[in-house]
This record gives C-alpha cells, structure tokens and sequence, in this order.
C-alpha cells in the first residue's frame, strides 16, 4: 500500500497556472506553506509562492488571504522595504496562492540569536523597518478610499534582512497575513490575533487597534535588538500570563553593560508605554528621533551642519533638515586611497562616484578645486537638496552646497538620470545609507584624495529618493537634454533662496554653538 501524499509532496514538481514551477517548500506558517519556484514566463526568475493551508479552506479565510495578496502588492508598490507581491490566483484544485519576490536572506529573529546587534548597525535596520511602517500605516487605495494598515505582528521573525548588492542591508517587513485594513463605517474584529510576546496591551485585548500598537510591538522589538533579551517576562506563558505582564509588569531596565545613549533608550521605553496616548504617536515621530541619534556626536571631531529651506510646492522638491553628523575615520581610511579616475579630466569638475570597499558599496562626490578652495571648504556649513522633474524624462538635480561666511558659496550640482541602471542604483544606494562622502582633490597635488567630509540626508528625503527611483522605472525616457537645461533653470531659481538662508543658520549656529 503507498503512503499518503503529503500537502507538500501535493504542491513540489507541479507547473502552477501555465507558469510557475514549483521547486521546493522553503517555509510554513499559520497561514499556509510558501515554496519556492521558477516563472517560466520570465526566463525562470526565481519566485516564492503562497498557499494557503488546505485547513483553512472556507470563505472567510480565502477572503482574508486574497485581502493580503491585495495590501502586500499594493504596500509593496509603495515601499522598497515591504516584500513584493507579483501575481494572486486559484489552483486546479480551489486553493488559493498568491506569487512575490523571492529573497534570500536571513530573519531578524536569527541575525540576533546569538548576539544583539551594535548601535550602528541597530540604527540602520530600525530606520528601515520604520520607512515599511511608515507606508503602511499612512495606507494604501482601496476600494475608493484611503486605507491605513496595521501589521498586527511586528516581530524579529517577520523581518528579513537581505543583502544587496547596490544597498547593502536592505530590510523587508514579511507576512501581512493578519493585517488589519481599516475602512471607514467598518468595525473591526474583537479578537485577539497576534504573537503574545509583542502585542501591545490593547491588542490582547481584543479591542480596536490603529498604528500606536504597532509601535507597541517595534518598542519590545527593538529592545531585543539591542539586549538580546526580552523587556517583559510572565510568571507563566499562557495567555492570561502574558495578558498580565502587558497590562501591569514594568520592562525590565536596559543593562547599562550596553552603553546605549539615554536618548535611544527613552524612545524604546516610550514606544511600551501601556497607553497608545503616551508612545510615539506615528513612525515618523520615530524616524525623526532616530534621525537626532544618528546625527549625534560619536566618534569625530568633525561636524557637518545640513541647513533645511521651507520646500517648495510647484515641483517635487525636498531638502534635508539641520542635522549634525560625524564623519567615520574608518570612511576617511577608505576614502584618503581613493585616486582619481583616468577617464576624468583633471580640472574643476564634480560627479557622483560608488566607492566599493569590503563593508559594502557607499554613495560619495568626488570633486576637484585648487587647494586653497578646498582648504577654505572644510570648515563650512554643508547643505543639500534634489530636485526631481518627470517630464519629458525622469531626472534628480543633486545640489551640494558648502558655504562659508568669508569665502562665500561653492556650489556642487549633478546630475542623475532615472533611465538609467547607473543613475537608478546611485538614487536608492543615497536613500538606503542616508548620507554620502564628499571626496577632495587638489589641482595641485595630483591625483590622491586630499581630504573627505560626510553630509546626511534627511529621512523623508531617503524615501523619496527610493520612491522616485521605483517610480521612473515605469515612466517613459524622453529627452533628457531637455529635463537637463529645465532642472538648471530651476538651480538658478533656487540659489538665491539657499544661500539666503544658509546665511541666517550660519548666523545663527555661530550664536549659539560653535561649528
């Protein structure tokens, strides 16, 4: 007599819909069964493939999975940090998949299972987990009508942590499988759903939720992170257990072992406050908090002050905000060997360079000045913007200013091109890392880099630098010539005011703190 056939054994070796091969399961959940497969329509692209679990086979769950399809694909359209879904249908025997982005890469929950994680590299994957939040939570277009989405399951092991070879660590929120879509004049579910260890105090209680309970789980989430510990513990691990030590126990103290800025550690302490009323009220309160620490000082003697002009409304333009930021001396190791290429010419010009070193691929301006130019440079005020123009074809005008109350302004424009693979990996890899090097040569001294500065990039500003880059991909090329000579207009428009008000912060920063 054969043996049974598997659910597994049910999905591997099939070609689903005409298209996709199924190769092997590689993960299970609540949910369903996820495999991965190749789509022959594609030339045999790797892809991951969802079923849902044949237990769960009635109306209200295949609903729910196709309402997950639906807000991964839209969310993922939205943000490079939530996993993309490609594809929803219905199998030859009624069980529904949806097909997303195949990513090899490492769950949060393992990257610190043996070891918490150092404050540099805490920062970088929180900033991100914040930016798919924050897209989720400000919602998606549903149905006519702008949806907010709440996770309803922020924990280490529903972030995966990829590596890519233009962004280095990129992190993508997974599984939005109990997602809360939210909809006006509709109630919502009173059930606990979720996993006990993170859900906020509301949440187990089965009552209303909106993005503060999120921010509940991203709190004990993040302090995991950086302990390696849990914040709260029950006196058992039942659910009235854990409904307990929500509602009442205290999170234990950050271990002063650790060394965290007092700063970091209030904000985590903030985000588990048991009222919604007292945490940090959106993922941006956050990301602008993270964005202070991470313009602190910390290791340099060197301080870069980014002014912040009011935006303009006629265009797509964003500027960064003041913000402080160290220069790395291992950046600067890097940067000093760097010489300059052959193909440039050497005379006064200024273009964006991907320095790769074996920590990974770093955004950077090289530019050339007479020594003296450049020796009348370090000490200055450092600002940046981009200028973004569509039509007739996608471009970003990177403006870099170093000003200096004696010797004036010195104006550093370039130029990237959305069209191109070029221009498109130097867009995301600048709103990934959040800051870039600025590389000095002297005319006079040949070819060695002669100094570096580090300037940051406000948060919002890296998210749109993302969300143009996805964007163009599906807009159509034109002249780019023409979007050239239109953004330089613009530069010209735009000198004036910049400088204008990087007069008064030079003013004001000279009053109250010394640069």
């Amino acid at each position: 007599m054969n043996p049974p056939v598997t659910m597994k054994e049910t999905h591997q070796r099939r070609l689903l819909a005409n298209r996709y091969q199924l190769i092997d399961m590689v993960g299970s959940g609540a949910m369903g069964q996820v495999y991965r497969a190749e789509d022959k329509l594609l030339g045999g692209v790797t892809v991951a493939v969802k079923f849902l679990s044949q237990a769960l086979l009635n109306s209200k769950m295949r609903d729910r999975f196709e309402r997950e399809a639906t807000v991964s694909a839209l969310l993922g359209e939205k943000s490079n940090h939530i996993v993309r879904v490609r594809d929803y249908g219905v199998d030859e025997k009624e069980i529904p998949f949806y097909v997303m982005e195949f990513l090899k890469g490492e769950s949060l929950s393992n990257v610190i299972k043996f070891r918490p994680l150092n404050l540099e590299r805490f920062l970088k994957i929180v900033r991100q987990i914040c930016f798919g939040l924050e897209c989720a939570h400000k919602g998606i277009m549903f149905e006519g009508e702008m949806c907010p989405i709440i996770h309803r399951d922020i924990k280490p092991s529903n972030v995966l942590v990829v590596q890519d070879p233009a962004l280095g660590e990129l992190v993508k929120i997974l599984d939005f499988g109990i997602a809360k879509l939210i909809q006006s004049g509709e109630a919502q579910t009173q059930s606990f759903m979720g996993t006990l260890a993170y859900c906020s105090p509301e949440q187990i209680e089965g009552k209303e939720l909106d993005s503060r309970s999120d921010i509940y789980s991203l709190g004990v989430m993040m302090y995991e992170m950086l302990t390696g510990e849990m914040p709260i513990f029950p006196e058992n691990s039942s659910f009235g257990g854990w409904y307990e030590a929500h509602h009442y126990a205290k999170p234990k103290p950050i271990p002063a072992k650790f060394r965290l800025p007092s700063d970091l550690e209030s904000l985590i302490f903030q985000c588990m406050a048991k009222a919604p009323g007292e945490r940090p009220q959106t993922a941006t309160d956050i990301l602008k908090k993270l964005e202070k620490l991470e313009s602190s000082p910390a290791e340099s003697e060197q301080e870069t002050l980014v002014a912040k002009p009011k935006p303009r409304t006629d265009k797509a333009i964003k500027s960064t905000k003041p913000t402080f930021r160290k220069t790395s001396p291992k950046g600067d190791d890097i940067c000093l060997k760097m010489t300059w290429p052959e193909d440039k010419p050497q005379q006064k010009i200024v273009f964006p360079h991907v320095v790769r070193a074996s920590e990974g691929n770093f955004a950077s301006l090289w530019v050339m000045l007479n020594e003296e130019d450049i020796a009348n440079r370090l000490s200055s005020i450092r600002y940046n913007q981009f200028v973004f123009i569509t039509n007739p074809h996608p471009m970003i005008l990177w403006i870099t200013l170093l000003y200096h109350r004696e010797h004036g302004p010195r104006w550093l424009p370039c130029y990237l091109d959305l069209k191109s693979s070029s221009g498109q990996r130097f867009a995301r890899l600048l709103g990934e890392s959040g800051y870039y090097w600025i590389l000095f040569f002297a005319l006079e001294k040949g070819k060695k880099c002669q100094h570096v500065l580090t300037t940051s990039i406000a948060a919002d500003q890296c998210q749109n630098l993302q969300q143009w880059a996805d964007k163009s991909q599906l807009l159509p090329g034109g002249k780019p010539q023409i979007t050239k000579r239109m953004l330089k207009k613009e530069f010209e428009k735009l000198k004036p005011t910049i400088e204008n008000k990087l007069k008064a912060s030079y003013t004001t920063s000279r009053n109250g703190s010394s640069l």
